[in-house]
């Protein structure tokens, strides 16, 4: 066996310690009587020693690279057990401790392990194989450890047989909290769910999306690397390189692919943030070789170098860039202090850590701060042994305190203080001083209940064995030429924000943006990502958002659409715009005009009335039908100018409806008056007997505009009950909705139109039979000439109305209307005014007279001819016309002679001059 025997100073050290250990008690590297056996698994050194001889044989070595802050770790587990037996927590019952240096090596765990699981009380470290371990009694009740995920991993496993509760400070792999492979597993510590996501948070919220990601290529580091991805994923970060180092410092490739690593930060110009995954002695190499290569970056630690004073106080440091990194939840150190300043003053028997820093203390004594830090860290066990020699103790209280990682002490006090508030909870009916009085199965079983009162807070264990306590959001500052490690802000994994203290630290935080590490441009609100070629989603490029399309904010995947028809957005349009409502409105100037159009149509129809109201009992008044005809149809063209108004104006549902029916009826009542107009004419100047029959029994005027204007009444009546027109917003224009009146059936509107074309037609017909009358009373041709407007004016309208749009359609209608208004208005009256204003000589009965018998002969006349003409050829004899009637030559008095060839002349005068004095009567009393 081999002891360290303080013999006297300086230290002698016996030759037997110079090789591995000899025996099981070797391997303890602390420990402490008790009742209860606590063990404790803690990464003292960073590595051990592989034996240069062949064959290797199975043979546990020394270890190298001592760790102040895991040493300081175990004194925290110490100083723990030691106050809780200094308290009433556990009456009458002591703790008792036996912590084990793991190395950071697997192996080396894994034997500690062995020897947690042998029998208690015995004299041998025997581990018994058994198929029921309910009733086994370990030599401890609980470990606290260990220091790293992938120890933690395998101890679990092995402890896991017979379920003894392990509480680690510091294993923060997110695969140990599956319950199912590691059930005995318990953490005080959050998991790295929570870390990786807060990160990804923090990336994000700081204006990143192209970082790089360094880890060491462990079961920690994969695990980290794993869910760290699957958070930036979320976050939209995307992950530019992935540099995985070996674990072991010993690897022949480490420093091979440091250097390819660091290239690799070099070459990635856009990468401007690097998330390191790294235990510290790993971060160590890698800083001293970018400081080299002056790489400067934003560097986010992960809580296992974020507070590690050796790195930080490494030279040069600041010229690395920031550090950002996330640290456990701590509280008050003063009590930890404290026990940390009567360190020197304690027994080293059994604590082999202690002696072992003693030494370290004496053999680098000669240097100062980081030097001192690097020579403590760099000496192996061999060679401490052979170097402590005649050296000189120096105590240093300073180097202890600057080197505490505040959230690794509290989290391991934490552990410590849940496994005693577990055994409490064991020990109320039990004589705990017995140590078979529980095993550890109930002990985990007691543990996963218990609560803690930590800074006025409960915190216990959650379904997952973690504590989610947060985190702080560590800044590494330069204060007066030296780097200090900061709290920025605090993190709440529960509802994944950052807290800050103050608004000078929120600063800080907002600085971070001014860094850039996009792989391409942010795209602006009014911008959208456009994918490349790359297959990360955050290499892209920014184009416009379509017409229609908006983005609102930075880096938008898409472009939002103005879904409601009544917005619009321009090309690159941070938002929609209301469409502007159009409408022909009063303002509008083509509106005016055409309303003052049609006010004067009225001005016209007012005059009119006026005239013939007047002159009602001059013979061209009366010839017009008299004053009713004539009131009715000055009443339709009245409308008819009114309908125009209800066109006019924002639609709405009356306007819509009764624009169109007003128009209809009106026109039909019109032509429908004319149409009576032109078959009386029809009848008085018609010499055809067969046509006057017809023409006497078809002339029903009240029956026939009561029928012709009912017709449109029914069809206007169907239309609006089961068609109606109704507003509609129409939205062919980009940016503006045109308020329109919708016909609601265009079937319904064109058999309207129809209906009116088919009565100006048969209108037309009658009209055009009677075009040659008087020349001083031809209305018939006038009608011609209006119903020949009427009809030239819609068929033009039919093309123009299909191929326009806006809000002048409704225009071109009052426009055909207005035509076609006028030009029968201007047809039918005009004349007639005119006469009676001007050509007062010929509103006369006599002249009226004078102007039918001068029709009618020439009429019987033209009768009388072909009369002869048709006696002339049934007659037997032949008869020869010596003087024929030319009408237009014999307009004086319209006497024709003929000579018959035979013995005895016949004169017909006194015949015609008769006959034409009985038509002129007949007609003027018809007209």
């Amino acid at each position: 066996m081999a002891l360290f025997s303080l013999m006297l100073i300086p230290f002698v050290i016996s030759s037997d310690a110079a090789s591995a250990c000899q025996n099981t008690d070797d391997f303890v590297g602390a420990s402490s009587p008790g009742d209860i056996i606590i063990g404790g698994l803690f990464a003292v050194h960073s590595e051990m020693l592989h034996p240069e001889e062949h064959p290797i044989k199975p043979v546990i070595q020394n270890c190298a690279g001592f760790e102040i802050q895991i040493f300081l770790q175990t004194l925290a587990m110490i100083h723990a057990i030691e106050m809780i037996n200094n308290s009433t927590l556990l009456s009458g019952v002591t703790l008792g401790y036996e912590i084990y240096d793991t190395c950071a090596e697997v192996t080396k765990a894994m034997a500690s392990a062995l020897r947690f699981l042998s029998k208690s009380n015995t004299s041998k470290d025997i581990v018994e194989f058994k198929c029921n371990y309910s009733d086994y009694v370990p030599r401890i009740k609980a470990v606290t450890g260990a220091s790293y995920s992938e120890v933690s991993m395998a101890v679990s496993r092995l402890l896991a047989l017979q379920l003894i509760p392990q509480v680690s400070p510091a294993s923060s792999a997110e695969i140990l909290s599956d319950k199912i492979r590691f059930p005995s597993f318990l953490r005080t510590i959050p998991s790295d769910f929570h870390q990786t996501r807060a990160m990804a948070h923090l990336i994000c919220e700081s204006g990143w999306n192209w970082i790089g990601v360094i880890a060491t290529d462990d079961d920690n580091g994969r695990f980290a690397v794993e869910s760290f991805g699957v958070q930036a994923m979320a976050n939209s970060v995307c992950i530019a390189f992935k540099e995985m180092l070996p674990a072991y410092l010993s690897d022949n490739t480490f420093h091979t692919k440091v250097d390819r690593a660091i290239e690799k930060i070099v070459k990635e110009t856009r990468v401007n943030v690097i998330v390191v995954f790294m235990r510290q002695f790993h971060v160590l190499k890698l800083f001293k070789k970018a400081i080299e290569r002056k790489v400067k970056k934003i560097w986010i630690a992960s809580d296992n170098w974020s507070t590690a004073v050796k790195i930080s106080t490494m030279p040069n440091i600041r010229k690395l860039g920031t550090v950002v990194g996330f640290g456990f939840k701590n509280k008050d150190m003063s009590t930890f202090q404290d026990f940390l300043r009567n360190l020197h003053e304690r027994p080293t028997e059994n604590n082999k850590f202690l002696l072992e820093y003693i030494m370290l203390l004496s053999v680098c004594a000669h240097l100062d701060n980081y030097d001192f830090q690097m020579c403590i860290s760099s000496q192996s066990q061999y060679d401490l042994m052979q170097n402590v020699e005649n050296k000189q103790q120096i105590w240093r209280d300073d180097f202890l305190n600057a080197n505490i990682e505040p959230g690794f002490i509290h989290s391991t006090i934490l552990a410590v203080y849940a496994i005693a508030h577990a055994i409490k909870g064991q020990c109320k009916d039990r004589n705990c001083k017995d140590p078979s009085a529980f095993t550890p199965w109930e002990l985990l079983e007691e543990l996963k209940r218990v609560t803690i009162i930590d800074d006025d807070k409960e915190i216990k264990f959650d379904s997952k064995g973690d504590m989610s306590s947060g985190y702080d959001v560590l800044l590494w500052k330069e204060v007066d030429g030296r780097m200090e490690i900061t709290t920025m802000a605090e993190y709440d994994p529960e509802n994944g924000y950052f807290i800050f203290e103050d608004e000078e630290k929120k600063k800080d935080f907002l600085d971070l943006k001014k860094v850039p590490s996009t792989c391409s441009q942010h795209c602006r609100p009014g911008q959208m990502k456009k994918v490349t070629e790359s297959p990360h989603t955050c290499c892209y490029e920014c184009v416009y958002c379509p017409e229609n399309h908006y983005s609102n904010r930075t880096d938008m995947d898409y472009c939002y659409r103005c879904h409601n028809k009544t917005y619009w957005a321009p090309v690159n349009s941070t938002t929609c715009y209301r469409k502007t409502i159009h409408f022909l409105g009063w303002t509008d100037w083509f509106a005016i005009f055409l309303l003052l159009l049609s006010a004067f149509g009225v001005v016209l129809i007012f005059s009119i009335s006026a005239i013939f109201t007047k002159n009602l009992s001059t013979p061209v008044v009366k010839a017009s039908g008299g004053l009713t005809v004539c009131y009715i149809i000055l009443l339709s063209h009245f409308f008819i100018f009114l309908s125009t108004v209800f066109f006019i104006g924002e639609p709405t549902e009356f306007k819509c409806r009764t624009r169109q029916a007003l128009f209809g009826i009106s026109f039909a009542l019109c032509i429908s008056c004319i149409l009576i107009k032109s078959l009386k004419i029809l009848l008085a100047f018609s010499f055809d007997p067969k046509l006057q029959n017809f023409l006497k029994c078809a002339y029903k005027p009240i029956f026939i505009v009561f029928i012709c204007t009912g017709i449109q009444v029914i069809i206007c009546t169907f239309w609006l009950i089961f068609r109606t027109p109704f507003v509609k917003q129409n939205f062919s224009i980009p940016r503006a909705i045109i308020l329109e009146c919708n016909e609601g059936s265009v079937v319904a509107f064109g058999i309207m139109l129809g209906y009116i074309a088919a009565l100006a037609f048969i209108c037309f017909i009658c009209a055009f039979k009677g075009r040659k009358l008087p020349e001083n009373y031809n209305e018939a041709k006038f009608i011609t000439f209006g119903m020949l407007i009427y009809f030239i004016a819609w068929i033009v309208f039919i093309p123009v109305y299909v191929t326009t749009f806006g809000k002048y359609l409704p225009a071109v209608e009052i426009i055909v209307i207005l035509i076609s208004n006028y030009g029968i208005l201007c047809c039918t009256f005009f004349p007639k005014c005119y006469i009676i204003i001007y050509k007062q000589e010929t509103n006369t009965k006599s002249a009226f007279l004078k102007m039918i018998y001068t029709y009618s002969s020439k009429s019987v006349g033209s009768v009388a001819v072909s009369q002869i003409s048709l006696d002339s050829k049934s007659s037997s004899s032949r008869i020869t016309a010596s003087d024929s009637c030319n009408a237009e030559k014999s307009s004086v008095n319209g006497n024709c002679h003929f000579q018959v060839p035979g013995p005895t002349p016949v004169k017909e005068e006194d015949v015609l001059k008769k006959a034409t004095r009985t038509l002129s009567r007949k007609r003027l009393s018809s007209i």
